[in-house]
Parts: structure tokens; sequence; C-alpha cells
């Protein structure tokens, strides 16, 4: 017998909505998880070069490798999660970035290190197409918004708890523990998503749902077409530019923000020894990396602040326009990182706030312009391609600016120029989204 395809009556609703939290939560855990293995890196820099030797400039090239892998990844795997298994592809991901943090563990060569941490970008990559493709079949579009901000917020968790997790690990087993214990974590979160991660609806729920929340089939344009549009499309190239500059401040917090400190640290060690407080230098290095990865756990939280916060904002104070809120955000972010080294090198209290701070106002933007900003100003029917080439060009600041030039400065003139760098990145930004102040979603269709 056909199912009606009338109002579903309350139970099923109640059933409805179950399960699509259900589903929610399980994209939660399953993309927060995969930054347990992609983030620990930076903990385990400052081990690695002290006990293999390789300065900031060789170990940035091993950081570039995985941006540049993961923004090929995202470009293609926008095609792929629309032709293969979500769960297979989630899986295959999982897995594959737990495996090849064990690997890099067991690694001393750069060369090696260089190949595993770029084939861990491509797998880290197949994690947000698939779990956004699982969120389109079963959430309605009405719930889609709050849906994509939870799952926001488990990334930006788990973010902060794998600098909590690496930094123990390391505490107790040296830097190779910051590659072996996060994969533990990730291993056991593909377990979770293969048993309780349904990719759709089945036949029955979906005939019984059919009209009610389902996407309506559009028509398709051709790649090459689709691509055109993105191009030269010119809102586009000053987002991803922006989000370019944005990345290279955030990456340069997250990749080297523990070497910092790390080194603030050090110097302050050096100099209890060179006034004769020896007692200070017992045992201070051994947990300075814990230390370190501990206040930059905070960052994160911030991070799931500013993500909430920056959202409600556009709607509710500037008609969803995003440009002011992100400006807003990104100047605030110049100003906190340029007094960044002077309170991490005489507060601790200090240094937990403004990385609080700074957290705030990293992510609130960052949401924004990867994926709100460019559905608004892509021309219609491109939402996706605008929301893969924006973050495509995010990933490119991130390799090149944030890590690689970050490396470079960090050797040859120190940390405080460095940092009045990455400030600079955020008002650069904020110069390129003012261009855009007063267009909206409406400019654009």
């Amino acid at each position: 017998m056909a199912q009606q395809s009338g109002p579903l009556s309350a139970p099923s609703r109640f059933a409805q909505t179950a399960t699509e939290n259900q589903i929610i939560w399980t994209v939660w855990l399953t993309y927060g998880a995969f930054y347990f293995c992609r983030t620990n890196l930076s903990v385990a820099l400052p081990g690695i070069q002290e006990e293999l030797g390789y300065d900031k400039v060789k170990m940035s090239i091993v950081l570039l490798g995985l941006k540049f892998a993961y923004g090929f990844g995202q470009f293609l795997n926008g095609q792929l999660a629309e032709r293969f298994s979500p769960r297979v592809m989630l899986a295959i991901g999982m897995l594959g970035s737990a495996a090849l943090n064990v690997a890099f563990g067991f690694g001393t060569a750069l060369y090696f290190f260089l190949f595993v941490w770029a084939i861990n970008g491509y797998c880290q990559s197949l994690g947000w197409t698939p779990c956004v493709r699982v969120l389109g079949n079963w959430v309605p579009v009405y719930r889609r918004g709050k849906a994509l901000g939870i799952v926001g917020t488990g990334y930006q968790l788990t973010a902060g708890l794998t600098f909590v997790v690496s930094g123990v690990a390391v505490w107790l087993l040296g830097w190779r523990g910051a590659l072996w214990l996060p994969p533990v974590l990730l291993a056991a979160a593909a377990i979770v998503m293969l048993l309780f991660l349904k990719e759709s609806p089945d036949e029955q729920a979906d005939e019984s749902l059919a009209g009610h929340h389902r996407p309506v089939p559009t028509e398709q344009r051709p790649f090459c077409e689709n691509l055109m549009l993105t191009l030269t499309n010119p809102a586009l190239w000053l987002l991803a530019l922006a989000l370019g500059m944005l990345n290279a401040c955030r990456y340069g917090f997250i990749d080297w923000g523990v070497s910092h400190l790390y080194a603030v640290e050090r110097d302050r060690v050096q100099a209890a020894v060179a006034a004769g407080l020896a007692g200070e230098s017992v045992g201070a290095m051994d947990s300075a990396v814990l230390k370190s990865a501990i206040k930059y756990a905070v960052l994160p939280i911030g991070g799931i602040f500013g993500s909430l916060w920056a959202g409600w904002a556009t709607d509710r104070y500037f008609g969803s326009r995003r440009a002011p809120v992100i400006c807003g955000l990104l100047l605030v972010l110049g100003c906190l990182t340029l007094v960044y080294d002077s309170v991490a090198r005489t507060s601790f209290v200090g240094t937990m706030c403004l990385l609080l701070a700074i957290g705030f106002a990293i992510y609130g933007p960052q949401v924004l312009l990867v994926g709100t900003a460019p559905a608004d100003l892509a021309r219609k029917g491109t939402s996706a391609a605008a929301a893969g080439f924006v973050n495509s060009m995010g990933y490119v600041g991130a390799a090149l600016l944030g890590d690689l030039l970050t490396g470079y400065l960090a050797k040859h003139y120190g940390w405080e120029l460095t940092i009045y760098v990455w400030a600079g990145w955020a008002f650069l930004a904020a110069v390129l989204v003012a261009l855009l102040w007063n267009q909206s979603g409406d400019h654009a269709k």
C-alpha cells in the first residue's frame, strides 16, 4: 500500500525529529574527531625540532603539504560525495588519517614526514563534504542552518581538546606521543560513525516523508559552466582572498602557537638560570609543551562563542549582510594579535584571556567566510561551487602565508615580528571584506 504523503502525525514528527537529532550529533562527533589528527602536529613540533634538528622552515614545508592536499581534496571530494557512499568516504578518511599519524610518529626523515602529512591532508579532506551530504539528506532546510551551527561547535571543541590530549601525550611519551594517542580517539569515533550514521532515510521513511523535507531536484549545470560562473564572480574573489589572509593568521596561531609559547617558556627558564635560580629550571622544560598546549586549548573554546554570535549578529543587526560583522571582528583580531607576544611574556592569566578573545575573533568571521557569505554572494545555482572555491583559496593562504612564511620569519627575524605580520593579515582581510560592505544575498541572485 502506498504511504500517505500528507502531514505527519505527532508521533511520526517526534520520531523524525529524534532521528534527525541523532544524525546531527553523530555528524558533530564524526567531523569533530578529524581534528584529533590534524592539529596535533603543532604540539609535536618543538620536540621534533630539538630531537631531529629540523628548523622552522623545513617543518613549515611539512605543514604546507597538508594544506595543499586538503584544499585540493575539498575541491575534488565535493564532486565525489555526490556519487559515492558518505559512510565509506568517512571511514576511509578517518581510519586512513589515524594510520598515517601513527606512521608519522615512527618516522625520522623529512621527506617521509612531508609525504605522510600530505596524504593525511587528503584523508582529512574526506570529512566535510560527506557530512554535508548526510545533513542535506536528513535535515529540512528550515533546520539546516541550526544543524550546521551545532556541527561547527564540534570541530572547535575537539580542536581545543586535541591540544590537551597531545600535550599530555608529549609529557608522557615524548613528541611521538602526540602522533600516537590522538589516532586512538579518531579510530574510536570512526567505529561510532559506522554504527550510528545513516546516510539517508530508509525507503519507507523516504516515502512517508516525501514532500516534507527532501530537497527538490534541480537542473545541474555542466561542471565547466559552474566553474566559469564562479571564477568570474568578483565578490567571491574578495571573499577568497580575505579568507586566505584570515587563515594565514588563524594557522599561524594553530600550527605555530605552541612553538611560540614553548620559546617564551624556554627564554624564561634561561633567564632564571642566568640569574642563578637553578631551582627554577629543574624539570621546567619537561612540562613546557604541556603548559603551552593547555593555554592553547582555550582558543577554540572562544571560537565556539564567536561562531554562534557572528551568525546571529548578521541576521539580528545587519539584515543578513555578513561584511560588517566579518570586518569588525577582523579589526579586533588584528589589534589583539599586535599585543599578543608582549602579553604572552608577562602574564599567564592574561595569555589565557587573550587567546580566548582571539579565538572568538578568528572563528566568528571564519565561519561566515567558509560557508554563509559565499552562498549569499554566489550566482544562482553555484553556492556549493562558490563555497568550495573560497575554502580552497583559504587553504592556499594558510599554506603559503600561515605555514611557510611564518616558519621563515620566525627563524630569521624572531617571533615578535612574525606575530606582527599575522596582525597585518587580519587588517588586510578586513579591508578586502569592507569592499563588500553593503552586499547581501539579493545582490548575487
